[in-house]
């Protein structure tokens, strides 16, 4: 169970195991379809595995990020071995990091349910569009096993993803990114523009608390998305705002990607003054907030 406490929005507890229903799945699809790749699942498995452990009984941090750690170095060992030392080593970090954006943004009802949708969906269809039937319905997959559970996640949420869902999705996110990057599918800015909405605020919020010098590795409710909620916003406005920003940025990634690779610049330059001006508004009004409430 989710018990809420001081850094949640929800207000009573709620079972955290609708990610054990997401990856068995997947697992079924992998195991029956044969277009799907199968070289990530034993990783991926093992990312459950973990993460059930921490649901059920809580682990410490720097165990959970080692076997992230590890679990990515595994990846970047079988997808691409030629690389050098440095290479792998960045695109392990950098699969750490996807791996644990997907759990940090699974704070809202309906939230983390729509970006695997929108973001695995998008990378589904442009995967097919390059002629990867393997790498399509391998993302096809993942995004189908969020429908059901949108069902019972969204607002108002009767489960939650829990890490057993949130880290392997996100881990697949960063594996299938590399996997389409590396066989010429898609440039690495492809998969980066489609799973921005998290990206974006995970990342700014992250950077935010170094700066600060607060426990970054700790639950919080510093990210754009919960101030949003603590604002005023019902989790249901914020959802679907959300999955209306997902879905343009998804499009305008597919669509750059499949008829236009020459103006994916300009689609990534526009949709950085789009977030900047999305991350000035929520502190601006962050800000106001504040003010009235020490006068």
């Amino acid at each position: 169970m989710d018990r809420p406490n001081s850094r949640s929005l929800h207000q009573k507890p709620i079972p955290r195991t609708g990610g054990l229903a997401m990856m068995g799945g997947v697992v079924v699809a992998v195991l029956v379809v044969p277009l799907t790749a199968r070289v990530w699942i034993v990783p991926a498995l093992i990312l459950v595995a973990i993460s059930l452990l921490d649901d059920w009984r809580g682990l410490p941090a720097s165990l959970r990020f080692s076997a992230h750690l590890i679990v990515s170095f595994w990846m970047c060992s079988e997808l691409i071995p030629h690389e050098d030392w440095a290479t792998r080593s960045i695109v392990a970090f950098a699969m750490v990091w996807i791996t644990n954006l997907f759990n940090f943004m699974d704070g809202a009802d309906g939230l983390a349910g729509g970006m695997t949708l929108w973001g695995f969906g998008s990378l589904g269809v442009a995967a097919w569009f390059a002629g990867d039937a393997v790498l399509a319905w391998s993302n096809f997959v993942v995004a189908s096993v969020s429908l059901p559970f949108l069902l019972f996640n969204f607002h108002p949420a009767r489960i939650f993803m829990g890490d057993a869902g949130s880290i392997p999705i996100g881990f697949l996110a960063s594996t299938f990114g590399l996997i389409g990057w590396h066989g010429g599918v898609w440039s690495i800015c492809f998969p980066v523009l489609v799973f921005s909405p998290f990206i974006v605020d995970a990342t700014v919020t992250l950077v935010r608390r170094i700066v600060r010098g607060q426990r970054f590795w700790e639950a919080h409710k510093g990210h754009y998305y919960q101030r949003l909620v603590l604002l005023g916003w019902s989790h249901r406005r914020l959802a679907i705002a959300e999955y209306v920003l997902m879905a343009g940025v998804g499009a305008s990634a597919v669509c750059a990607q499949i008829w236009r690779p020459s103006s994916f610049n300009v689609v990534v330059a526009v949709w950085i003054v789009i977030y900047l001006a999305l991350l000035w508004a929520v502190d601006r009004r962050w800000a106001d907030t504040a003010s009235v409430r020490r006068q």
